[in-house]
Parts: C-alpha cells; structure tokens; sequence
C-alpha cells in the first residue's frame, strides 16, 4: 500500500508517473481510455500526451478503478477541476481512511466556487488532503529538467509525507501552510495566461507582456487575499512562478490557446484544437462570478470574459483596459 496511483492518463499526472518510478515506487495510472492504457502497458509510450518520453517498466496502466484505488495508499487526482467531485464520488466507496488524496488539478468549481479541497474534503470527508501545484510543465518534469512545487494541506503533517514522496533530484518540492493562497494563485494564473496568449496572437509586443502579467499579478493577489490566502504565497511559486510560466511558455495550453483566439479562431475551436482541457476558459468563467459577488476589481479578468462570453471585440476591450480612470499602481 505504499504505491501510488494516478486517476486519470493526463500529461502532468503521466510526467509525476514517470518520476516518480524513477525513484523506485510502483505506479498505477487509471485510465477511461483503453487506447490510453494499451499504448501506457504495449508501447510504453503516452502517445497523445508526451509522444517523445519512454514510460518506465514500473508503471502500470489499468481499466478498474476499484483496483486502482484499493492498490496503493497515495491516491492522485490527475483529472480536470470541473470532473474532481465527480471523480471523487466514484472512489468513495473503494477508500481506506490512511489513503491519502493528492490533487494536482487546478481551478475551482465553477458551480459553488469553492477551492478543490473544500470540493474534494466534502466528497471524501475522511481522508487527508494534499494540494500539489507550482511552475512545473509535464514535458519539463519528465525529461528531468529541473522544476520546483509546493505542498499544501489543512493538516501539514501529510504535506509533509507527501513532500519526501515525490521531493528527487530534479524536482523540488516545498511546503507552504497556506492552502487558499497555494489554490487561488495555480487557478486565477490560468486567466492571465490565456490573456497573455490573446495578446501574443494580436502581435502585442513585450511591453504588452509584462505590462498584463504585472497587473494581473494585482488581480490574484487581490481575489486572493480578499478569500483568505496571505499576500507572501502570491509571491512564490504558485503565484508569481506559475504565472511566468504560463504566460511565456508554449508548453502552457492557456497561452496556446489564447494565441489561436487572438488570431481570430473562436474559443471553442481553439480549445478543440489544443486538444486538452484549457482550464483558464473555465477558471475566468468562475472568477468573473466570483469577484462580482464580492465586489473585487479584477480589470483583466472582466476584458477577457466579455471576449470569451459576450463575444466583445478584443482590441476594443483592450482600449477599454488602457484609458480607465488614472489610478495609483499600488491602489
């Protein structure tokens, strides 16, 4: 029971499989798909996800969720934000209480807007919790370039189990006590990405750039601190990392897509021609309701869901963006 077991054959949960074999545990990936799972087992290979990188003898790809779940003690939710409560009502019934969920998804529910855990402790309200995030792309972490993460829990003491599980050469892992800093900063980075995508598609240059990563920057640390996280975790690794991250890389489906819409493509092909879920689409969706009913002023998030949404002109929203009301930055 002290393997671990990942839900879902996605390309981040595939690349922690992979290194995390390469640490000697055994890993089960749960999969819906049974070309996934033949491809994982027969090729060793996750041809849709990371085509280039070999999957270790160690991992093993399987159908049975049951199985999955009742093989190992660290449970991984490598799934979607909008499919993590559904998925944890299809384990409930197969978990053992020293089973440890650790959700590696990120976003909030788009319904209740609530943070993942809070969605996640309410399905599986026995058993610990551990959110993992940070700057880390899959294809990055599974061909060992170096990466860091963060940990996070209302009760540190798994965090800190789960921090020597997956802590290897090449991928840092770090604690932060600051669970609602650690998921508002990974979800709200999605919508800047996708905004910095939009911009690159325009053919806005790096003065756009930095300038919408800064201000964006003020709209997590503002949505964020106004639900409780602390103003120092927006600062680290799962805001301000993950946001150079995805806003520069094109290894980040938020910013690819965003690039395909600032070139005219609609948001639901862009999305389609991606090929994976764009989470950032979602995450604006939920932050736009989220900080109207807390009366948060999130400036770049409101441009982009009248883009997404309203089917409002881009430029037009981003001359909206430039002639505001004169303002102090620090305000």
């Amino acid at each position: 029971m002290n393997g671990i077991t990942f839900l879902g054959g996605g390309s981040f949960g595939t690349a922690l499989s992979i290194m995390l074999a390469g640490k000697g545990y055994d890993v089960l990936i749960w999969d819906r798909k049974e070309e996934v799972i033949n491809d994982i087992n027969i090729n060793k290979r996750n041809s849709k996800y990371l085509p280039k990188v070999v999957i270790p003898s160690k991992i093993k790809a399987v159908n049975d969720i049951e199985y999955a779940v009742k093989q190992n003690k660290y449970i991984v939710l490598a799934v979607p934000s909008h499919v993590i409560r559904e998925m944890c009502e299809k384990i409930k019934p197969f978990l053992k209480e020293d089973q440890i969920i650790i959700n590696i998804a990120k976003g909030i529910e788009e319904q209740t807007q609530k943070r993942l855990s809070q969605v996640i402790e309410e399905e599986l309200p026995k058993n610990p919790v551990v959110i993992l995030s940070g700057p880390s792309h899959a294809e990055e972490v599974s061909t060992e370039i170096p990466t860091t993460a963060v940990v996070s829990s209302t009760k540190m003491e798994y965090a800190k189990e789960v921090q020597d599980v997956f802590m290897a050469s090449k991928f840092r892992v770090y604690t932060n006590d600051d669970i609602i800093g650690v998921e508002i900063g990974g979800a709200v980075k999605n919508i800047i990405a996708l905004a910095a995508g939009i911009c690159d598609g325009m053919g806005y240059g790096d003065n756009t750039k930095a300038a919408l990563m800064t201000r964006g920057m003020s709209e997590i640390v503002k949505i964020g601190i106004k639900l409780g996280g602390k103003i120092e975790t927006f600062y680290g690794l799962t805001g301000m990392g993950d946001l150079i991250v995805t806003c520069t890389s094109m290894h980040s489906r938020n910013r690819r897509a965003g690039i395909l819409i600032g070139k005219g493509v609609p948001c639901e092909e862009a999305c389609k021609q991606i090929g994976m879920v764009v989470e950032g689409v979602k995450a604006c969706e939920a932050f736009y309701e989220l900080k109207e009913s807390m009366g948060v002023s999130m400036p770049i998030t409101n441009a982009l869901y009248n883009v997404l949404f309203r089917n409002k002109d881009i430029e037009s929203e981003v001359n909206e963006l430039m002639i505001r009301e004169k303002k102090s930055e620090t305000m």
